[in-house]
């Protein structure tokens, strides 16, 4: 039985949760399951009260973590798998296989601190998009939240293609 961790503390689904109430959420929880507070009972309820417990630290874990939480929604609603490949846009692969060239080429700091700023361009640019498709979420319908689920998916794998030529960006700085 897997529990999703926004019934768990009974908040809505969301990108964007008020963390106070989280973290109060989870320090009550924490207080109310504590295993040294059943160390009299059976073994099956003490067994219970640490599958809670532990469940408490794994929600409180990933849903205190912006990008934690993401990838969970997206999870909860089969958009992001293991393995998956998901398909990008071929103007932004495009984009990147240029970028990944070019940096591949670079034989001075200052060609590699002008990939990086049009990395940070490309990155706030996907940041801003997700916060636009994010921000009213958990105000809107079945059908507009899988629509706006599918556009975080595409930015999520985006960030994740990014990621990689940022860690290579960081390679390639160290040489000079």
């Amino acid at each position: 039985m897997t529990i999703n961790y926004f019934e768990f503390y009974n908040i809505p689904e969301s990108f964007h949760i008020d963390a106070a109430a989280l973290k109060k959420q989870f320090y009550t929880l924490s207080k109310q399951y504590h295993p040294d507070f059943y160390a009299n009972e059976d073994e099956a309820k003490q067994q219970e009260i640490l599958e809670i417990s532990t469940l408490n630290n794994k929600a409180y874990q990933t849903l205190s973590d912006p990008n934690k939480r993401l990838e969970y929604i997206l999870k909860q609603h089969d958009l992001v798998n293991e393995g998956a490949k998901p398909q990008l846009p071929a103007d932004f692969l495009i984009e990147m296989m240029d970028l990944n060239e070019r940096l591949m080429e670079a034989d001075d700091a200052e060609q590699v601190a002008h990939i990086r700023a049009e990395v940070l361009d490309v990155e706030n640019n996907l940041n801003e998009q997700l916060q636009a498709l994010t921000t009213d979420y958990e105000t809107l319908n079945d059908t507009a939240k899988e629509d706006r689920l599918n556009g975080v998916a595409d930015i999520y794998y985006r960030q994740k293609y990014l990621l990689r030529i940022k860690e290579s960006l960081n390679t390639f700085a160290s040489r000079f």
